[in-house]
């Protein structure tokens, strides 16, 4: 197995699992074998996850201990994401008006599926507003935060934490070295759980398919054809020309990534590839006081593939209805959204819980969301690649806007 690369490993995996998924479809023993696999492996990912991104921004901010420049740093960060999310927005609405994936669909025909559970979260996030979001971002209980993942709250800290290292002068440095000694070994654990990720890919997919079946994608096989459509054209197109106006190529950065889309895509868990991202995109040449805060904080205020999703599901809804959304209903929806997805950023489920939210104030019906709820995985693949391309993304325009130099010719080096 040493001669095959991870992404075929990862890829191998992938189809062996559709095949066992598709034998063994219909078949409720099936995930009792693989489901408890599946879950060790993200379990295993999630373990690291809040060690690698402490440690490496009290570094990353140590090293830099300049609060001005991580306020303007973070202004940056910020006005990008905003951009591009909004951007993500209208493309998804633009691709529901030209394709129309609901019109003509006999709800008759299609599945429902149960969304009480993102209904009851949905509950209990309805009043969090962008306020409430800022807010909660300083935490009462840093250990809390940290059991919890509260990702926001642990970057807060981890800044204040490093830029109080710094103001100690050499009094900081063993702190500074035990975090940085905490990076490494969190970054050579993550790449021996790489090597068991094939295994995990199997088991993940595996029971997707025995659950669902590939025959649940017929009813629905436009709305699926339109979002992974539009998912490449906003890859290719709008975040290809953001890259060529930093001087960077897109293909040589999806080239670069292809092991962690693999693996993304298989998961549909932008977490098991958080760590691999940080370390690609620090040997890429971005420093690591901008990789360890911007890419974090991208994992809940840059989902562009979370949001573009969210905009065609909702056209999607109001056609299969035979809803007409004027272009004053679909501005509304793209104001909503631009603040929903932010304002909960962080819920399980985040996709249908911010549709949930949303969806009622432009007169929709939420429980149309049933319908599609059962497909929910295939399209959660798809976002789950764009928001791995977006992050990285994000870290090589801000490093460049910050003045730094990332060649994007070192990832033949690297790759």
């Amino acid at each position: 197995m040493k001669r095959i690369s991870l992404a075929w490993q990862i890829f191998i995996g992938l189809v062996l699992g559709i095949i066992v998924g598709a034998i063994f479809y219909g078949n409720p023993h099936i995930a009792d074998y693989l489901q408890p696999i599946g879950n060790v492996f993200i379990r295993l990912i999630k373990m690291i996850v809040v060690p690698i991104v402490v440690s490496s921004i009290i570094v990353g901010v140590a090293g830099t201990g300049d609060m001005k420049s991580l306020g303007k740093l973070g202004g940056k960060t910020l006005l990008y994401f905003e951009i591009i999310t909004t951007i993500a927005i209208v493309v998804g609405l633009l691709a529901g008006n030209i394709f129309h994936p609901g019109t003509g669909v006999d709800r008759s025909h299609l599945t429902k599926t149960d969304i009480n559970t993102y209904v009851e979260t949905a509950k209990t996030t309805e009043t969090h507003s962008m306020v409430d979001t800022f807010v909660n971002i300083v935490p009462t209980n840093i250990m809390q935060s940290l059991a919890n993942g509260d990702m926001l709250a642990i970057i807060f800290f981890s800044v204040m934490f490093g830029l109080g290292v710094a103001a100690i002068g050499e009094k900081g440095t063993p702190i500074i070295n035990f975090f940085k000694g905490t990076a490494d070994a969190m970054f050579y654990v993550t790449n021996q759980i790489m090597k068991v990720a094939p295994i995990g890919v199997f088991a993940l997919i595996g029971v997707t398919v025995s659950k669902f079946g590939l025959s649940s994608l017929i009813p629905l096989g436009k709305l699926v054809i339109v979002v992974y459509g539009a998912m490449a054209f906003f890859i290719l197109v709008v975040l290809g020309l953001t890259a060529k106006i930093v001087g960077f190529n897109i293909f040589k950065l999806l080239k670069y990534l292809k092991d962690e889309l693999l693996l993304g895509y298989s998961t549909a868990s932008s977490e098991t590839v958080l760590p691999k991202i940080m370390e690609k995109m620090e040997k890429l040449g971005c420093p690591k006081a901008i990789t360890s805060f911007v890419i974090p904080t991208g994992y809940s205020f840059n989902l562009d593939g979370s949001t573009l999703y969210q905009a065609i599901a909702a056209l999607f809804i109001a056609q299969m209805y035979g809803i007409h959304m004027s272009i004053g209903h679909q501005i509304t929806l793209v104001l909503v959204l631009m603040i929903t997805s932010k304002g909960i950023a962080g819920v399980p489920g985040v996709s249908f819980v911010v549709l949930l939210a949303t969806l009622g104030t432009v007169g929709i019906p939420v429980e149309g969301l049933a319908f599609i709820a059962g497909i929910d995985r295939i399209l959660d693949m798809a976002r789950t690649c764009v928001n791995i391309v977006g992050n990285s993304l994000a870290a090589i325009v801000i490093s460049r806007w910050e003045g730094h130099k990332v060649d994007d010719e070192v990832k033949e080096l690297v790759a």
